[in-house]
C-alpha cells in the first residue's frame, strides 16, 4: 500500500495573493498609525479610532469590528493581557506599558491580519527581552514557510527559536497554551490551526500560494491563561507580561513573503 500525499495548506492564485497583499498593506499602515499615536495618557479606545479611520479611508472594512460581537477595530492588549483586549476609554496607557495591537482589514473580500507589540516609552530589560524573543520566534516561523514543507515545521521553528532566545537572554519564556496561528483568505480564521510548538514534519503540506497568519504569543512566566468575564480578554494566570507578534504570510517560489508589510 502506498503512502497518501498530505493535503496542502489552502493556497491562492497570484491574483488572489496580490489582493491579500493590498488588504495587508492597509493593516500595516493602520498599525504604524496606532503605534505613532500610542503615548502615555492615550486610551486604547482612541487607538481604536485611529486604526478604524486608516482602514476606512483606504476603502477597507475592519475585520474585527462586529466579529462574534467584538466591539473594536483592533484588539488592544496591555501588559498581562495576552490577546483580545477590548478597546476602552478606561484603559489609559502609561509609561513603560507593553502594548500589543492586533489588527485586521477586509479589502475586496480578502483579509489581512497582523499584530505588533511595542513599548510606551522605555521598556524594562525583561519586557524588552520578551518582546525581542517573540519577534524572533515569529521570524523563525516565517522562515520555515517554504514550498514542500509541512505545517508543523513552522510550529517547531517557533518553539526552537523561543528556546534559543531563552539561552540568549538568560530568561524563561512561556509559549501560551491553546493559542496559535491560522489559515486566512476570504475569511479571517480558516483551517488549519497552527500551533506555536511541536514536532516538525506533520500536518498539511505547504505549497506555492499557501497563506497563513503566523502569530507566536510568549510570556515572562506561565503558559496558562484565563478569559475574563467579558468573554474576550485573555490574561496570564500569574500576572506576568505577554507579547504577541503576527504577520500574514504566503509561500512563493522565492520563499516566504509577508503580506502585511508595515510602511
Amino acid at each position: 500500500m502506498g503512502f497518501r500525499k498530505p493535503k496542502p495548506v489552502p493556497f491562492r492564485s497570484a491574483g488572489e495573493v496580490d489582493a491579500m497583499a493590498a488588504a495587508g498593506e492597509v493593516v500595516g499602515r493602520a498599525l504604524v498609525a496606532v503605534r505613532e499615536a500610542a503615548k502615555a495618557g492615550v486610551s486604547t479606545l482612541e487607538l481604536d479610532e485611529v486604526a478604524e479611520t486608516v482602514i476606512r479611508e483606504a476603502g477597507a472594512v475592519p475585520s474585527f469590528l462586529g466579529y462574534h460581537g467584538f466591539t473594536g477595530s483592533i484588539c488592544s492588549s496591555v501588559n498581562d493581557v495576552v490577546v483580545h483586549g477590548i478597546p476602552s476609554k478606561d484603559v489609559v496607557l502609561a509609561e513603560h506599558d507593553l502594548v500589543s495591537i492586533d489588527c485586521g482589514a477586509i479589502l475586496d473580500g480578502w483579509h489581512g491580519d497582523s499584530a505588533w507589540t511595542f513599548g510606551v516609552g522605555d521598556l524594562s530589560a525583561a519586557d524588552q527581552d520578551l518582546n525581542d524573543a517573540t519577534r524572533l520566534a515569529m521570524e523563525a516561523g516565517i522562515a520555515a514557510m517554504v514550498d514542500g514543507g509541512r505545517l508543523t515545521d513552522i510550529s517547531h521553528a517557533i518553539e526552537t527559536a523561543t528556546r534559543a532566545a531563552e539561552k540568549t537572554y538568560g530568561r524563561t519564556f512561556g509559549i501560551v497554551d491553546g493559542y496559535g496561528g491560522h489559515g486566512i483568505g476570504r475569511e479571517m480564521h480558516l483551517d488549519p490551526f497552527l500551533p506555536n510548538e511541536g514536532k516538525a514534519g506533520r500536518g498539511p503540506q505547504l505549497v506555492i500560494g499557501s497563506t497563513l497568519a503566523i502569530e507566536p504569543m510568549l510570556t515572562l512566566g506561565t503558559v496558562e491563561t484565563t478569559v475574563l468575564d467579558d468573554g474576550w480578554t485573555v490574561i496570564t494566570n500569574d500576572g506576568t507580561r505577554a507579547s504577541h507578534w503576527e504577520h500574514t504570510v504566503v509561500v512563493t517560489s522565492d520563499g516566504p513573503q509577508i503580506l502585511t508589510v508595515r510602511p
